[in-house]
């Protein structure tokens, strides 16, 4: 197939510090380029792809994120993108909202996979457009949120699973990796810690507007022994940190669609403790990777029982669900699927796209 990836125009492929999206589409453009497909991605010119690659900005242009000036990078960005459209067989999006809203201007079939939550503002345009292009969910939980779109069958995000050091021997110390943000609940990590006497590492970056959360609810808490904070750190030593830590601990307080950093955890053989939001029940298999818990109090009492989960199940179940190749696999069955579609309808009504 001769498959068109767009990505951010914020962040290089693959990123070399935070980048979610970045990840998962450079994993997926390296993993259908091995397998013969006919490949371009659509990133910044600093990125590395195993496929080919086509961009705008010679950079991430990191800090335009949260500005108004966003809007202007990204439209730049899709100009350039429709203008090439017509050279591909599909076109799979991965950026913002300006590919869904004009892709009536392209005869390309185009599927959209949903990266982040659902919100008043984000219903009201895609449930707009809700036919316009094919969705991809990200998990079961966040197709649930707004269950009126064209979804294709649901691909979970994947990780470079190779590529995370395993380990069955643990050293006594609890883990936590995220941004450090109310919404994450690092407060609750730390209470969860200090309520067992438990050595906690806090790993991530303090964005400016956290900073007022960070100096109240975190730092004070921090004495370098117990509790350590690291902020955000080389991927090597951070994937270090998970490989030998007994516990990932995932206090999340918002309904979050997926969460790679859970799977980041388990390819390391290191057991999730998850409060039930989001699709959190989906990504761990609850009493054998971990557990998923319903109250901060479960969650100290669920950490007393991680013996019980068994490394190498923790491993397995990420090989299984959300490594690159399962995830190309099923990427490839639903681009074959719009394709057919495609040509059902150019066969039957005349028109080259749904």
């Amino acid at each position: 197939m001769k498959i068109l990836l767009i990505s951010p125009p914020w962040i290089r492929v693959p990123p070399k510090g935070y980048g979610g999206i970045e990840w998962v589409v450079s994993l997926l453009s390296d993993e259908l380029a091995k397998r013969g497909h006919d490949v371009t991605l659509f990133a910044t010119g600093d990125s590395e792809t195993k496929a080919k690659l086509r961009y705008t900005f010679d950079e991430g242009q990191t800090s335009k994120l949260g500005t108004l000036n966003m809007t202007i990078y990204d439209s730049i960005q899709s100009s350039e993108v429709f203008k090439i459209a017509e050279e591909f067989e599909i076109i799979h999006d991965n950026s913002g909202f300006l590919t869904v809203a004009f892709s009536h201007k392209v005869e390309t079939p185009i599927l959209h996979t949903l990266h982040g939550p659902f919100t008043d503002d984000t219903k009201l345009f895609y449930t707009h457009f809700k036919d316009a292009v094919y969705y991809n969910a990200i998990s079961e939980y966040q197709k649930s949120c707004l269950p009126v779109l064209n979804y294709v069958e649901t691909v979970y995000n994947a990780i470079d699973v190779h590529n995370y050091p395993y380990s069955e021997e643990k050293e006594d110390y609890l883990i936590m990796v995220s941004r450090v943000n109310p919404d994450k609940g690092t407060h609750l990590a730390i209470r969860v810690a200090k309520e067992l006497g438990e050595k906690l590492v806090l790993v991530g970056k303090v964005d400016p507007r956290d900073k007022d959360y960070f100096n109240e609810m975190v730092k004070p808490q921090v004495d370098g022994k117990q509790i350590i904070f690291t902020g955000e750190i080389a991927e090597d030593e951070k994937r270090r940190l998970l490989k030998y830590a007994k516990c990932f601990i995932f206090p999340i307080q918002w309904t979050e669609p997926f969460g790679l950093v859970m799977a980041e955890a388990m390819a390391c053989g290191t057991p999730v403790v998850a409060l039930r939001n989001g699709a959190t029940p989906e990504v761990i298999e609850n009493g054998k990777t971990g557990f998923i818990v319903d109250t901060v109090e479960e969650m100290v009492n669920a950490i007393k029982n991680v013996a019980e989960i068994n490394s190498r199940e923790c491993r397995e179940h990420v090989l299984a669900n959300f490594s690159p190749e399962v995830m190309a696999d099923n990427y490839e069955r639903n681009y074959r699927k719009i394709l057919e579609e495609n040509e059902q309808l150019i066969r039957f009504a005349g028109t080259t796209k749904r």
